[in-house]
């Protein structure tokens, strides 16, 4: 693969990844959605199908990582570095792309459910504000959930956790059953057993921080957050930033720490 083809690739399949799994949050979160209040097994399933989708279109160009914590555990278990910033630098643009996309899709939902007193409060509110008007407090505007990830309780130790041990499951099935026969980049079947596992993560480990388990999925959109002209947006958060990329990436070394110890 050159380093344009690994650009592009991952490029577009972030992009794809962003669109579809921001996509499915926007679409349970925002009023004036047909799927609003779908549920947690919605997210989880989209996210999965998101998966799927954009590693079968950027597979042939780039392997597919769309995940910075594969693209160092892959690196880790090869020894080869050459790219990583090549793909680094595709998934944080991807993923950008992508959140961006989500917004123009919603564009008139975001509008509705951002000038909607009950959702961000101020004078004719109703008591229902209450739950929007905290997380305000906190640096996490009404609909950044959609962008990014949060925790539903503060705690740096444990929130780290949580990402490191979702990455961990994530890539030792990569590297143990997911890889292509050239063991740098995810496989047809692969593509499905790695999006089976982000729906089971999702449902089993999901829940304390929105599961990121992969640093530019979370930089991306949470910079796209702060940059969208979005009226009453809030803030970004970025407090709690550190966590999802951060753990993630501690994740990936692990587990490929564990496969080059276990499985090599």
């Amino acid at each position: 693969m050159s380093s344009s083809d690994i650009f592009i690739g991952e490029t577009i399949g972030t992009a794809i990844l962003i669109l579809l799994g921001g996509g499915v949050c926007a679409a349970v979160t925002l009023k004036a959605s047909k799927a609003r209040n779908a549920g947690w097994l919605a997210i989880a399933f989209g996210w999965g199908f998101a998966v799927l989708t954009a590693v079968y279109i950027s597979g042939p160009l780039s392997g597919a990582h769309l995940n910075p914590a594969v693209t160092v555990a892959l690196a880790i278990k090869s020894g080869d570095w050459t790219n990583v910033p090549t793909y680094f630098a595709g998934q944080l643009l991807g993923a950008m792309i992508g959140a961006t996309l989500v917004w123009v899709t919603y564009y008139g939902q975001f509008h509705a459910h951002l000038t909607d007193k009950e959702i961000v409060g101020g004078p004719g509110a109703q008591a229902t504000t209450a739950k929007a008007v905290e997380a305000q407090e906190k640096g996490a505007g009404p609909v950044l959930g959609i962008f990014s990830t949060g925790p539903e309780i503060r705690n740096a130790a444990q929130n780290l956790a949580t990402e490191i041990i979702g990455t961990v499951v994530l890539i030792l099935a990569v590297l143990t059953q997911g890889l292509n026969d050239k063991g740098n980049g995810l496989g047809i079947l692969g593509g499905l057993i790695t999006a089976f596992v982000v729906v089971s993560i999702g449902l089993s480990l999901g829940g304390p921080t929105g599961y990121a388990i992969n640093p530019a999925r979370d930089l991306g959109p949470r910079i796209v957050h702060a940059l969208l002209p979005l009226p009453n947006k809030g803030g970004s958060d970025w407090a709690y930033a550190w966590i999802p990329i951060v753990g993630p990436l501690i994740g990936g070394a692990i587990a490929a720490g564990i496969y080059n110890v276990a499985f090599a």
